[in-house]
């Protein structure tokens, strides 16, 4: 009610009968009283709401006003009372300022461009309050979500959770785009003033996430086959082996809320329990995601034994085969894909590639006809996708290694609707030098030639050569590849991780997708220790497809 809203300007309090500074706005919140200054009417208020200059608020109103006071001094530069001036006073407000440099900044950016994106999107006559409304709960819900791996990486800790230091969502948020233009979007069209309406407000979320994650318009089919999965009741189970890392605990939250998978993680409930509060996530174990606790799970004793079948003429015995099971994460997460307790597995954010590949190829094991296992990247670049191979396996790889890596990559990115133009790498550029990994390039052409020859190939070639068509056309114009190659093939690891590396650094914000693990009887991907969040959530929904096809 207007009898508990107190005005006050440079004149003091706004009052019935008051004539210097007044116009019809503040006459509306004029009050009956003898007050004349703020000290007069801070005892006991609830909020105080500064849009005025620095220093109007002293430290002794504070100290009189109501139990939990929430101060909003958004006086810029210098707001009403400065927060470590109030919080000296008392610790219970809850405060929130203009400046970026404090905790809880009240700024334009976080609404005006998403409101004003929402409008234009549904080319929308005017702003009405209820658009402005729905910025306001859009803002509002978000706020009460876990933090973001991107605002945690911007403001160097993972410690951001609804409540006194963490009101408002921080401007760096990409989410907001998401949430905001949807809502301002939706309230335009309900409230008939949108000239262009959208029929369909999920494709529009869709197309927004474009401009926030740069592997979005790539991974829009897999995100929606992987969903598909899980509402059909298909594979969709997938066991995380690194289940107490924060990146993992992110991922999967964004998995469970796009309903990509139905996470598995390995990991402590009680570790668990302490870093989902922690980090202010809302995974329910039990509900949201299923937990195979190393410490005891009933099923080790199945899994164990059952390795100890798999292993006992490699050097295993039956208490070393026990040991490892409780302390090899990705045994486990292997194991319960080769029993059935999960569909697919992702592995690596902590530990060498090598290591978690031992374990998938000793419980796993290589497809039926598959004499090699290699990793493959795909880089999404400002101009091109890029496919790099092997980027982690295989030191050396000979000939017929090259040219069976040629073929399973070939394959997965057709699976990923990407028509693979493969360029075999080297520093002979055809034939223009004798070193001996040239000549093992050209000999896998001529196996990947007769083994797949409906394969658009060529090498062995340099790599300017692979990505300039004119170049190449200048020096081999009968070359059988025509426009830019998207599937570099290296002749051996070296090339491979430093190229990728290389260029995924150097390529700044664009992104990285994989690495994809070729050879595998079963849905199974090893992260790196880089994994982003954003990566992990793709390599979920990327194995859940993985899964269903191997079925």
């Amino acid at each position: 009610p207007l009898e508990n809203v107190w005005v006050t300007d440079i004149e003091g309090v706004v009052y019935e009968g008051r004539t210097t500074l007044m116009d019809p706005d503040k006459a509306r919140y004029a009050q009956k009283t003898e007050a004349r200054k703020l000290a007069d009417v801070i005892d006991g208020a609830d909020v105080f709401l500064g849009l005025s200059a620095g220093g109007v608020l002293k430290a002794e109103m504070v100290a009189v006003m109501a139990p939990r006071p929430l101060i909003l001094a958004l006086a810029n530069p210098t707001p009403e009372i400065l927060p470590e001036v109030a919080k000296a006073v008392r610790d219970d407000i809850v405060m929130a300022t203009g400046r970026s440099d404090y905790p809880n900044q009240v700024n334009n950016v976080l609404c005006f461009p998403y409101i004003f994106r929402g409008a234009l999107d549904v080319g929308a006559t005017t702003i009405t309050p209820e658009m402005e409304k729905a910025a306001v709960y859009a803002i509002a819900g978000l706020a009460e979500e876990e933090a973001n791996d991107v605002v945690a990486a911007a403001y160097g800790t993972y410690d951001l959770s609804f409540g006194p230091e963490y009101l408002i969502p921080k401007p760096f948020d990409p989410r907001l785009i998401m949430r905001i233009a949807p809502a301002v979007a939706r309230a335009a069209m309900e409230g008939g003033v949108a000239t262009r309406p959208l029929a369909d407000l999920d494709a529009y979320v869709e197309q927004l996430q474009q401009f926030v994650y740069h592997s979005g318009a790539f991974m829009k089919p897999v995100f929606a086959a992987a969903k598909q999965w899980v509402r059909d009741g298909g594979k969709s189970r997938i066991v995380f082996t690194e289940g107490e890392d924060e990146r993992v605990l992110r991922a999967v939250q964004v998995i469970v809320d796009e309903k990509l998978a139905k996470p598995i993680l390995v990991g402590r409930p009680s570790v668990l329990l302490s870093r989902i509060e922690k980090f202010g996530l809302r995974l329910k174990l039990g509900q949201d995601v299923e937990v195979c606790n190393p410490e005891y799970d009933e099923r080790f004793h199945q899994y164990w034994t059952t390795y100890w079948e798999l292993m006992c003429r490699r050097g295993i015995t039956k208490e070393m085969a026990r040991v490892e099971m409780r302390r090899r994460l990705t045994l486990i997460g292997a194991m319960m894909v080769r029993l059935g307790d999960a569909d697919g597995l992702v592995c690596g954010a902590v530990g060498a590639y090598h290591d978690h590949l031992r374990f998938i190829d000793e419980v796993i094991g290589k497809k039926p006809g598959a004499n090699t296992y290699a990793a493959m990247n795909i880089l999404l670049l400002d101009q091109r996708t890029v496919a790099l191979a092997d980027t982690h396996v295989n030191d050396d790889p000979s000939a017929e290694q090259i040219a069976e890596i040629t073929i399973a990559a070939a394959e997965e990115m057709t699976r990923l609707n990407l028509a693979p133009k493969v360029a075999l790498l080297s520093r002979s550029n055809f034939g223009s030098g004798s070193s001996a990994s040239g000549a093992k390039m050209r000999a896998a052409l001529d196996i990947v030639r007769e083994q797949a020859p409906e394969l658009e190939v060529d090498g062995e070639m340099h790599g300017d050569c692979a990505l300039d068509e004119g170049l190449r056309q200048r020096i081999l114009p009968s070359s059988p590849l025509k426009g830019s190659a998207n599937l570099l093939v290296c002749p051996n690891v070296d090339a491979g991780n430093i190229a990728y590396n290389l260029l995924k650094t150097a390529a700044g914000g664009n992104v990285a997708v994989g690495p994809f693990l070729l050879g595998a009887n079963g849905a199974a991907h090893i992260l790196t220790s880089s994994a982003t969040v954003r990566r992990i959530v793709n390599m979920a929904a990327l194995t859940v497809i993985d899964a269903n096809r191997e079925a």
